[in-house]
């Protein structure tokens, strides 16, 4: 047995066994090898001699409430298989704490492509650039587009006062886990509070809609494959999916997202209001109170990183990449700050 990062030997031997009884006997030992980023959710590639799987499960160490459901992502997984918005093939779901002491999700591996990085998308032509931005707008309003009820989804979440259990949630996971306080933060959820935005247009929401979370063809990067990383999927405000994708849509003329550190502000890209456009004009609907949501989107993935450098300096955390975490998290604060303070929204400026 394989004893790569991340995984012992006798959890090996574990989900050997139970994989043994969920999808059959295995073609010589199993491997278990931690891919590289999924900061949040420490993700596996599983393979023996002729298979090969992803596996998914919660972070180790802190983990905080709602927060890495496994469950969950299964499930979405599951209802959406067969609709419009490609996603990995769900192969197993296991809560049993014999097996890895957490609960965790199997699927297919998908042969495709991520775009991680600048570096990744400096590879594509400018074409294959505008191409992959219009087929994630088409993925993301037909997501949005759903019925939860039609694929067994209507209890998923509560779209009557997401927004503010939203921002409630965040504001308590910050109390939970922070290194240490920040002006910024009660700034930012008191505009929020003030211009709160009436949810219009309720649906699917994926949580982390975004270019690093598509995995592409090989053969041509702007079809789409699979979109990845469900773990905050609910019912809820479908702008808040739009907001979050902005957030992560570099462009040459603003402050990166530290985290896409400008993959998109590249030629070929097309800019954060024509993506927006794009997007309301695929569902005939408005997004005038689009700074609402993406300054939220800034201060989300600010706690976020928080709380991913909090379990790092806690010894939590396996693999590599975290270092660099903690200073992301100012940055990120300081754009939501300049998105609220020179927002169109005057409730948002106060």
């Amino acid at each position: 047995m394989s004893n790569d990062v991340g995984m012992t030997v006798p959890e090996l031997s574990a989900l050997s066994r139970y994989l043994e009884r969920t999808v059959g006997p295995l073609d010589g030992p199993l491997s278990a090898t931690l891919i590289a980023g999924g900061r949040s959710n420490p993700t596996y590639q599983l393979a023996d001699r002729s298979h090969e799987w992803i596996l998914r499960r919660p972070p180790h160490g802190l983990v905080l409430e709602t927060a890495h459901d496994m469950g969950r992502e299964h499930r979405v997984l599951t209802a959406l298989a067969g609709t419009s918005v490609p996603v990995p093939m769900p192969v197993a779901f296991c809560d049993d704490g014999s097996v890895l002491g957490v609960p965790f999700y199997v699927m297919e591996k998908l042969h495709g492509r991520t775009l991680s990085d600048r570096d990744a998308t400096s590879g594509l032509l400018p074409d294959q650039r505008a191409s992959l931005a219009d087929s994630m707008i088409a993925v993301l309003a037909d997501l949005h587009e759903i019925d939860p009820a039609d694929v067994g989804l209507a209890d998923w979440g509560r779209p009557e006062g997401y927004l503010v259990r939203q921002l409630n949630r965040w504001r308590r996971q910050w109390d939970a886990a922070h290194s240490h306080d920040r002006a910024e933060i009660e700034t930012l959820f008191r505009r929020l509070e003030r211009a709160l935005p009436t949810t219009r247009h309720s649906g699917i929401v994926h949580g982390d809609f975004k270019v690093d979370n598509m995995m592409l063809d090989l053969q041509e990067p702007s079809q789409i494959i699979g979109v990845l990383d469900w773990e905050m999927s609910t019912l809820g405000d479908t702008l808040t999916d739009l907001g979050l994708l902005i957030s992560f849509w570099d462009q040459p003329d603003l402050p990166f997202n530290p985290l896409t550190n400008g993959a998109t502000a590249l030629e070929g890209f097309p800019s954060a209001t024509e993506m927006v456009e794009a997007y309301t004009a695929r569902r005939g609907i408005d997004a005038g109170e689009i700074d609402w949501y993406v300054a939220f989107a800034d201060l989300k993935i600010a706690i976020i990183l928080e709380q991913i450098h909090v379990r790092h300096l806690a010894g939590h955390t396996v693999g590599t990449g975290f270092d660099d975490i903690g200073p992301m998290v100012q940055p990120l604060l300081d754009r939501a700050m300049a998105t609220t303070r020179t927002s169109s929204i005057a409730a948002l400026r106060l």
